[in-house]
């Protein structure tokens, strides 16, 4: 085979082909991220509830099953082009493993495979300074620990920032060809369509590639507008307005505060949140980051900038930023990789120990941080509710699940996994239809289910019949299955479908408790 790979670093001008690929050092790099990133898309914890109720629950919708619509998307605020790409992973793994498992795997398979990309970007941002520079920024990019947590969820920030790191290798190039800038504009566009709220970071990136040629903007923009208009037709096709979602998610978060009811931090959240996740190693970064910053000066004015527009935001979270994060850690590899070189030539040595020590240092920093703080309970997330409903998903005499009373969080693991095609059911303190006596409605509606999920301490306001089964501790109560012998009789529920009452309670049903570390 003839194709190759062109090594971009400089003084390096051989070319790998792909039959020598796998004894390429960013192969191997590549191996040991894939190897640390796959296994975690079978460990069953939800990080956000959004990588569940966003998109695999509409992309399971798209493909012919019952699903549950929060608030969101009955106010049109999300864009269907993420939902749409995850239908082939989904449909796929209903197919290989059905019951809801391999809907589940096989898209974080896809998202953990694709996470890659940030290991392969930080390799060539440091090829183009010395080998060493790209062996440690991608190292760091396959082992870090938030890269590697992050890598296997369906969520918008890091399958952005997957789309937008390859994007600014492109747009950084030192010549530029009109196919790298489409290409390269084209990405953009996705990462805009999959987390918008990164814009004014890719209009950095953008305008801070084209500024010496602004000619350049030409064939970015063209790219872009294929991108936008491809993710337009996907709104089209589910019959909604291009874009609408838009105009409707600014109009929503910012004029009605939708964002903000779930709470606001001050504009210095995000500093206080480099330390929660970086402890003391946060000194050493901040040092790795003043040393390598002028190798990809373009790159921090992207992660400043994101993490600026985000201080202004009410409603902050960690994961927002997660561009941000990405890009300060490959700075910091790089800046650590000029410790190395010049080490070496102070020492007329070679690199190969100060090297072995840096990244011995790197994994050693990163395992600790994995381990302690608020890592644990991030690692740990969703899974009491995935064995919940593994146990109600399994349980054959089931014909229809009522929640009582319980916050949304305890739905994790989505519609399929916890009932499959059995009716599922709400009677909640918000609900103006139930509020006039919650436990009477509950009674009155008991023969349509024979499974109930609620807090331990309800068990005397429930129906008469339903026996505790099995309890699990979520978010420090005791969250139960009560059951109880016999049919179901769907009719006797039919104001108290899951998704009616969401639509009458809207989103004070669908807040949820958000990990540990998180800003509130």
């Amino acid at each position: 085979m003839t194709e190759t790979i062109a090594d971009a670093s400089r003084g390096w001008g051989s070319r790998v082909t792909l039959s020598a690929l796998k004894f390429h050092p960013l192969a191997v790099v590549l191996l040991l991220a894939a190897a640390i990133r796959v296994p975690l898309a079978f460990w069953p914890n939800v990080v956000h509830a959004d990588e569940i109720f966003q998109w695999l629950d509409p992309a399971w919708r798209l493909v012919g099953h019952d699903g549950i619509v929060c608030w969101e998307w009955r106010y049109g605020i999300r864009s269907w082009f993420l939902p749409s790409l995850l239908v082939g992973p989904v449909g796929l793994g209903d197919w290989i493993a059905p019951g809801g498992t391999g809907a589940f795997v096989a898209p974080r398979l896809a998202a953990a495979l694709a996470s890659l990309s940030i290991v392969a970007s930080a390799w060539f941002f440091g090829a183009r300074i010395s080998r060493t520079h790209a062996i440690v920024a991608a190292f760091v990019a396959a082992i870090w620990f938030e890269f590697v947590s992050f890598a296997p969820h369906t969520l918008s920030e890091p399958l952005a920032t997957a789309v937008i790191l390859p994007a600014a290798l492109l747009l950084t190039r030192t010549s530029q060809s009109p196919r790298h800038l489409a290409i390269g504009g084209a990405l953009l566009a996705l990462a805009f369509v999959l987390r918008f709220q990164y814009a004014p970071a890719i209009a950095v990136l953008a305008l801070g590639a084209c500024w010496r040629r602004w000619r350049d903007l030409v064939p970015l923009t063209a790219g872009g507008v294929i991108a936008l208009a491809i993710s337009g037709l996907a709104d089209a096709a589910q019959g909604a307005v291009p874009f609408a979602w838009l105009i409707a998610n600014v109009q929503q978060n910012l004029l009605y505060g939708r964002a903000a009811e779930l709470g606001v931090s001050s504009p210095t959240a995000y500093l206080a949140n480099f330390w929660t996740m970086w402890s003391a190693a946060l000194v050493l970064i901040a040092f790795a980051i003043a040393q390598g910053w002028r190798r990809v000066p373009l790159l921090l004015a992207v992660a400043a900038t994101d993490i600026a527009f985000h201080s202004l935001i009410g409603h902050k979270e960690y994961r927002f930023i997660f561009l941000s994060v990405a890009i300060l850690i490959i700075i910091a590899a790089l800046g650590s990789a000029d410790w190395i070189t010049r080490w070496a030539v102070a020492r007329r040595a070679t690199t190969s120990r100060a090297l072995l020590a840096v990244m011995a240092g790197w994994t050693l920093i990163s395992a600790a941080l994995a381990a302690t703080g608020t890592m644990p309970g991030v690692w740990t997330s969703g899974i009491s509710e995935a064995k919940l409903a593994a146990e109600l998903r399994d349980d054959p005499a089931l014909c229809g699940l009522a929640l009582y009373d319980i916050p949304f969080f305890v739905l994790l693991p989505g519609h399929e996994r916890m009932v499959g095609r059995s009716p599922l059911y709400a009677f909640h303190g918000a609900d103006p239809v139930a509020t006039r006596d919650l436990a009477a409605m509950a009674r009155k509606a008991a023969p349509a289910f024979n499974r109930i999920l609620a807090h331990r301490d309800a068990a005397k306001d429930l129906p008469a019949g339903f026996a505790l089964r099995d309890c699990r501790d979520i978010d420090g109560t005791d969250v139960c299955i009560f059951a109880r012998a016999g049919g179901c009789e769907a009719a006797a529920a039919t104001l108290f479908d899951l998704n009616d009452v969401l639509e009458r309670v809207g989103i004070n049903f669908s807040r949820v408790v958000q990990p540990p570390g998180e800003n509130r």
